[in-house]
């Protein structure tokens, strides 16, 4: 046969026309793999939401598995006036009231009181993530923050003890087995308490109202505590904190009494519990323990407000726990 340009396109034509039977099947092939192992990839993933979804919710597992997926996904368990409350805020908590009771054997016997005994805290843990969230809300309204130094200023009084100063670690390790929170999560828990105490302080108006009436009653060295709190109402109370140690903790009241002279009384007081205003008057003191009187003007507003919230409905949770009355707020 004669070697044209013709019968060599001829040629490599019929060369291509047989390798063409090979490779469309092979492409078709892959092409179908691949939408195999999407639907495959998403029929996996719509499983594990399921299950993670019943886990969670129905379940409701502590298990640190979902635990740790909590922290990574933004899952809410519950939201107050629209603001969402975290599900790992709510685990945090309650994997260490667990670890705590399972730690002192604290765990009721028996099916009903264990479950009723769960169930309490259940609702104590839930109620106090709520009133957290909402802090945050009026937090963000407000322009109100917690700095490091803030957190690190109640780390640093908790490492003063009775018996002097402790180490970071050594206070880190306690933390850790006695209440099952590492660094980060008890800097958290202080930072979202230190941040609702700042928000109470910030909208309770009445309370600083009754402070500047309480300021001018109290500076008469001989004022008499009981009945200046019947005086004034407004649920002001007056008590005495007995004898204590200097290093008692209890808001930073034995700490501003140590600072006066005998029968004097302090200026206001913002206890770093949150609670509410004080003021002390020193009634004795030695060289590692004193007694004071105090008058306290309680905060009220963020209380009553978010009570108001859950009376309106604007409170949504997302997993079944049986309501207390007397749980309402803590």
């Amino acid at each position: 046969m004669r070697i044209t340009n013709e019968t060599v396109a001829e040629h490599r034509e019929r060369i291509l026309a047989g390798g063409r039977k090979f490779k469309y099947p092979v492409q078709y092939a892959r092409h179908k793999l691949v939408i195999n192992a999407i639907i495959i990839g998403l029929a996996a993933v719509v499983i594990l939401g399921i299950v993670g979804w019943w886990q969670l919710y129905s379940v409701q597992n502590t298990s640190t598995f979902f635990y740790r997926t909590t922290k990574v996904l933004p899952l809410a368990v519950a939201s107050v006036d629209g603001e969402s409350v975290r599900y790992s805020d709510y685990l945090m908590r309650l994997r260490s009231q667990e670890h705590w009771l399972a730690a002192k054997g604290q765990i009721e016997q028996g099916k009903k009181d264990n479950e009723r005994q769960i169930n309490y805290i259940k609702r104590s843990v839930i109620n106090g993530a709520e009133a957290d969230a909402y802090a945050a809300k009026l937090a963000r309204e407000k322009n109100i923050t917690v700095t490091d130094a803030e957190v690190d200023a109640v780390v640093k009084r908790s490492l003063q003890t009775a018996n002097g100063t402790i180490s970071q670690e050594l206070y880190d390790a306690s933390t850790l087995e006695t209440l099952g929170y590492d660094r980060d999560e008890y800097r958290l828990l202080i930072r979202q308490s230190l941040l609702r105490h700042k928000v109470s302080y910030a909208i309770d108006t009445e309370a600083s109202a009754t402070v500047a009436i309480v300021t001018k009653l109290v500076t008469d060295p001989a004022a008499d505590f009981d009945a200046l709190a019947t005086q004034t109402g407004k649920g002001v109370q007056a008590g005495s904190s007995g004898l204590v140690r200097k290093t008692n903790q209890d808001g930073g009241l034995t700490q501003a009494a140590a600072k006066l002279t005998v029968g004097q009384t302090s200026e206001v007081i913002k206890s770093t519990t949150g609670d509410g205003y004080y003021f002390v008057k020193l009634l004795e003191s030695n060289a590692n323990e004193l007694s004071y009187r105090y008058i306290k003007v309680p905060l009220t507003v963020f209380n009553a407000q978010f009570a108001k919230l859950r009376e309106q409905n604007k409170i949504k949770e997302y997993i079944s726990i049986p309501v207390s009355q007397a749980q309402i707020i803590k």
